[in-house]
């Protein structure tokens, strides 16, 4: 799930991009604080970044901030799945037509690579959410719409986290993970509405598991 900056980056970014992945991947397990002093040093941030970094986290709903009390993980709430679900099911199949409409020729190479990748996915936890984190947001980043790629890169956010919350108890995580074969070759060859109808079928399958494992 670690992304890298662009260049050195901004401390502010590189510090969302770190807070971002600990959340994600309960490295920061829900309800903990955000303990400022000890991650600004771990993460070698000053605090001003640190900060900016904690509000664009609390507009994404994953870090919650209490005057006098600090700042806390946001809490996974499971029954917010169907929600986020519903907003998924209407962006992540927009998401994959605008990729196969817009992506450019080296994007396209570079989508051919992650679908290479995909086929020699396995099992283990952290390769497989990486893989599909990569996935996804390269995806995202082929719409070449910063409006829309902010939208999906929240949302898949918070469903990747309550993934990892789960991820022991599916059964399907191979199968989760191969769909984005066929995704990847429609938006490689340009066919827009095949990208969008196995964009949506991938998030209702992912919703239904997760709602079987509950």
């Amino acid at each position: 799930m670690r992304e890298q900056v662009n260049g050195a980056g901004s401390q502010a970014e590189r510090a969302y991009l770190a807070l971002r992945d600990r959340i994600v991947a309960l490295e920061l397990t829900p309800g903990s604080p955000v303990r400022e002093d000890v991650l600004t040093a771990e993460l070698d941030v000053g605090r001003t970044p640190f900060r900016e970094a904690v509000k664009r986290l609390e507009r994404e709903s994953m870090i919650a901030i209490y005057p006098r009390r600090g700042s806390f993980v946001t809490e996974v709430n499971i029954t917010d799945h169907g929600l986020i679900a519903d907003v998924r099911l209407q962006l992540e199949g927009h998401g994959a037509r605008r990729a196969a409409e817009r992506s450019t020729a080296a994007e396209r190479a570079e989508l051919a690579e992650l679908r290479a990748l995909v086929d020699r996915s396995g099992n283990a936890r952290a390769p497989v959410m990486d893989l599909d984190a990569r996935v996804h947001r390269t995806l995202y980043r082929c719409t070449h719409n910063p409006y829309l790629r902010a939208m999906l890169d929240e949302h898949y956010n918070l469903a990747l986290r309550i993934w990892c919350l789960f991820f022991e108890r599916l059964s399907d995580v191979s199968e989760h993970v191969a769909e984005h074969s066929a995704l990847l070759d429609a938006v490689v060859q340009g066919d827009a509405g095949k990208a969008d109808r196995l964009a949506v079928a991938h998030v209702r399958h992912f919703e239904a598991a997760i709602r079987a494992a509950l």
